[in-house]
């Protein structure tokens, strides 16, 4: 008999239910990059929706008046403006801007506590899907306000809630469909890896968006918005929400095993969903929405494996989840500052285009994804994850004065701090809304009823959303004062996070 070839020999090396645990680490990896791959878009865009152009201006205004005996008046199509796209095209612009980040993140945050709760109560692939449809209808909304020439500002604010609160189907979904795969042995590292799909969906929209920014600014939403639906007609297609589905064993067999292969699994199932995505046609959203109609009739309290989901209140007193709630709210209050207004500090600063800003604050998701992988090995070395937020934390608050300092040295220098500051900011936010929401949604005190996870994930994330949400407000109404204040805003934020943490520490 021959010998079998060394990649069959490799593939059959794993148990079935290790390559199980490796798809859906893969799937649910991709398919949360792809919701921050919609929502980076807004903070490319920014510097296009407002150019500076004090100069040009004067001197088209000098320039008419020499001229205004010899030329008739043309009438100025509506959608030309020298200094960007109306109505951001005033000098109130930051408020504005700030307008569309607060609408998106307050309707995220008010979504959130619900979502989890309606999560629980019906099959996650369904609920999944129809978000993510929902995600990429209004993201791609946004950007037909360019191809149809709209300059109503609630139409923009307006596409930017409801893009708020479908996504909040999102999280809550993938993280109890992960813990449900993943026991608690290294579940800091499996987290930290994979949580690292909030930085590549970063970086992949930054560089989508800033592909068609300066020439057709509206493919930079319509074109994550089809991507993203694309990614929710093959959640239905593929996401399996618990072991028991496929008769594969709740709890990893060697745990030490799978990061020998992950990384020739991602090769492998990106190909195959690359592929296998443009098969199916969207005629499956209406069978799956008359599944999810008969199913959210059938389930309603009692979970699907028989045990009943927790109530709003039952979860808030699981030890730790308001502690670690209030330090998720000050970290994503100084993460979501950057997501949604690094392009546009990096723009006024280095004095770039938005192309070049929105490929340069890439790295500052680059640093994002080794601070999780970080901070999700030392916690699991540690076994403490508070200690281990606290720590990132503290050293998080003087890195960002340094960078508010060396960024104005030139171009290599902000490189550096990109990275150190997307370590330590991303570190322990990345850590809270992984490892230590599937902690406590399978805490002891629960005495086996793992039905809590979406519903304490939803809590955990919902009230770092509110934050999120104040973030980029207050960022908005400083920055005209001067970017320094922004950065101490920052500071006093990570100071909050690290003190509202003294008691679980």
């Amino acid at each position: 008999m021959a010998q079998l070839p060394p990649g069959i020999r490799f593939i059959t090396s794993f148990s079935r239910d290790q390559w199980y645990r490796a798809f859906i680490f893969s799937l649910t990896f991709f398919l949360y990059a792809s919701f921050h791959l919609s929502r980076k878009p807004i903070s490319i865009v920014k510097g296009e929706l407002h150019k500076h152009c004090a100069v040009s201006h004067e001197a088209e205004l000098n320039s008419f008046k020499e001229n205004a005996a010899q030329i008739q008046p043309v009438k100025k199509p509506s959608n030309i403006s020298q200094c960007g796209w109306e109505p951001f095209d005033k000098n109130n612009y930051k408020q504005l801007l700030g307008a569309l980040d607060y609408s998106f993140l307050c309707a995220y945050a008010v979504g959130m506590y619900l979502s989890g709760i309606i999560g629980e109560r019906l099959p996650i692939r369904y609920y999944l899907t129809v978000g993510m449809l929902a995600s990429g209808l209004f993201t791609a909304m946004f950007g037909l306000g360019y191809f149809y020439n709209i300059h109503n500002l609630w139409f923009y604010i307006m596409a930017q809630i409801a893009n708020g609160l479908v996504q909040t189907t999102g999280w809550p979904s993938v993280v109890t469909c992960i813990g449900n795969w993943f026991g608690k042995g290294r579940r800091g590292l499996i987290m930290g890896v994979w949580n690292s799909h909030t930085s590549v969906g970063n970086i992949l929209g930054s560089l989508i968006a800033a592909y068609w920014v300066s020439t057709c600014w509206g493919l930079s939403f319509v074109m994550p918005g089809v991507i993203i639906a694309v990614m929710g007609i093959v959640c239905f297609l593929f996401l399996i929400e618990h072991p028991k589905d496929v008769s594969c064993s709740c709890t990893p067999s060697s745990v030490s095993q799978y990061f020998f292969y992950f990384d020739f699994c991602f090769l492998i199932h990106m190909f195959i969903l690359i592929v296998l995505e443009m098969r199916y046609s969207v005629c499956h959203f209406c069978a799956m929405w008359s599944m999810l109609l008969n199913s959210s009739a059938v389930v309603t309290g009692e979970g699907r494996h028989g045990t009943s989901a927790i109530s709003f209140l039952g979860a808030l007193r699981i030890p730790g989840v308001i502690e670690f709630s209030l330090c998720l709210l000050f970290a994503k209050l100084v993460s979501y500052t950057f997501l949604f207004w690094l392009p546009l500090y990096i723009t006024n600063v280095e004095h770039l285009d938005a192309k070049r800003a929105g490929d340069l604050s890439t790295l500052f998701d680059v640093g994002g994804i080794f601070g999780g992988i970080l901070a999700g090995l030392i916690s699991d070395r540690l076994e403490k994850r508070a200690s281990t937020c606290g720590m990132m934390l503290l050293l998080a608050a003087p890195t960002l004065y340094m960078f508010s300092a060396v960024s104005k040295m030139g171009l290599e220098a902000t490189v550096v701090m990109l990275l150190i500051s997307g370590a330590l900011v991303n570190g322990p936010y990345a850590l809270i809304t992984t490892a230590v929401s599937a902690d406590l949604g399978t805490h002891k005190s629960l005495k086996g009823n793992a039905r809590a996870l979406s519903t304490v994930t939803a809590i955990i994330d919902g009230t770092g959303s509110v934050g999120a949400a104040l973030g980029p407000l207050l960022a908005g109404l400083i920055s005209p004062s001067g970017w320094n204040n922004v950065f101490y805003m920052l500071m006093v934020a990570d100071a909050c996070a690290l003190l509202v943490s003294l008691k679980i520490l």
